[in-house]
């Protein structure tokens, strides 16, 4: 009896569920990334909105606590020097945001008052942060 040697298939590394493997982890890094917000404001408790919305992009952070102390980008600024301090950063980004992040229990002459200097120093562009009320 005369035996044949075997004529097997060679071995090949299949590539479309490696093509599927790359493109969930890309996916699961992309939805990671997107997830995570950049915050520069002191942790202060905000009032809660139904249509609040996170600031994508921030130029100048205004946070003022429920003793009423103002902090711009995280240093301390009296009330008196708000509007000073504010327009010198204007002028060196003409298109400045002011994002303000106001305690709840901050009293409404207090975030007006602030909200005045805002206006002095030539800022009109003004951003009240809120928490997003969970449903």
């Amino acid at each position: 009896m005369k035996i044949r040697p075997a004529t097997g298939k060679k071995a090949r590394i299949e590539m479309l569920p490696l093509i599927d493997i790359v493109f969930l982890v890309l996916v699961v890094f992309i939805y990671a990334m997107l997830s995570m917000a950049v915050h520069r404001g002191l942790p202060v408790t905000l009032p809660q909105s139904a249509s609040a919305a996170p600031e994508q992009e921030t130029t100048l952070t205004v946070n003022i606590q429920a003793d009423g102390e103002i902090f711009v980008n995280r240093q301390p600024v009296a009330r008196d020097q708000l509007a000073d301090h504010l327009r010198a950063a204007a002028a060196r980004e003409p298109a400045t945001t002011v994002v303000l992040f106001a305690d709840r229990d901050l009293s409404y002459q207090q975030l007006f008052a602030v909200l005045d200097k805002i206006s002095e120093a030539g800022l009109e562009r003004v951003s009240l942060q809120a928490e997003a009320i969970d449903h």
